[in-house]
């Protein structure tokens, strides 16, 4: 797959990605939050078989800038300022987990540059978004022989406290936990974190999910949540929220954990489809 980079321009710092394919555009944001974005090429893969796909590292590590007020208004921000690299006036957006809960803000606040917003397997919009279920279910999956360790570091990262060789640790022992099947989870791909945007999103977003909740009624441009069957996160979190979405639909896809597009090939292009033929 040919990757063209670019580097947009914010009054921060630059924020690094490529583009790859051909099609209608869509602008892939991976996960975290505070963590790079590696991980989501083979999703874009799947997409840039039959659209542009662009994709981006979030600010907070390298190769884009490491600094930030790392807030949700900034996150979506960025991604306005992204659009504008690139030189688009509208794209379709696919944001997944942390990345999947921010295109719902995004849908509210820059509508006008989105021609679609595909959300899969989100951190939710109603409640508390399913954190607490995804955090105990996490757990539950681990090794019992590493459990309490996996536990014991997952305390330090989300007080801050833990070195980054910690976090590191803490993560290769949750791996196969976002797995259908944790014992047949692929190899862990190279992962870096930052400890700033992490706890400065995670405390912002969480602030403002009664705001977003109330919210979700008022947007307008056409929505889609994909999410795993067989997810760590809980499937409610993300269809809940799209039934608060007027003319919203979700698709549970069987088998899938919450990497959707390793377990279930193809679901995430047939979503996408599903999206622009409806929009």
């Amino acid at each position: 797959m040919d990757r063209t980079p670019f580097t947009a321009a914010t009054e921060s710092g630059g924020l690094s990605g490529w583009v790859a394919g051909e099609g209608p555009r869509v602008l892939a944001v991976h996960g975290g939050p505070g963590m790079n974005g590696a991980y989501l090429d083979d999703a874009v893969a799947e997409l840039a078989t039959r659209y542009q796909v662009a994709t981006y590292q979030q600010r907070g590590i390298a190769p884009s800038t490491e600094q930030g007020e790392f807030t949700v208004a900034e996150a979506v921000a960025d991604l306005a300022s992204v659009l504008d690299g690139l030189g688009w006036d509208s794209a379709y957006l696919m944001g997944h987990s942390w990345g999947g809960h921010l295109v719902f803000h995004a849908a509210l606040v820059i509508p006008e540059r989105l021609s679609g917003v595909l959300s899969v397997d989100p951190l939710g919009a109603v409640g508390d978004g399913g954190g607490v279920a995804f955090g105990a279910e996490m757990v539950a999956r681990v090794n019992a022989a590493e459990r309490e360790r996996a536990r014991e570091l997952d305390e330090k990262d989300m007080a801050g406290e833990a070195t980054p060789e910690e976090s590191l640790e803490a993560f290769s022992l949750f791996w196969p936990s976002y797995f259908a099947d944790p014992s047949s989870a692929p190899p862990m791909p190279h992962m870096e974190f930052s400890k700033a945007a992490n706890l400065g999103l995670w405390g912002d977003l969480t602030t403002r999910l009664p705001e977003l909740e109330s919210a979700l009624a008022s947007i307008t441009v056409p929505f889609g949540v994909l999410v795993g069957a067989l997810s760590p996160m809980p499937p409610s979190a993300g269809t809940d929220s799209a039934a608060r979405i007027p003319g919203a639909w979700s698709h549970v896809e069987p088998g899938a954990g919450h990497f959707v597009w390793h377990e279930a090939p193809g679901c995430l292009l047939t979503a996408m489809d599903r999206l622009v033929a409806g929009s």
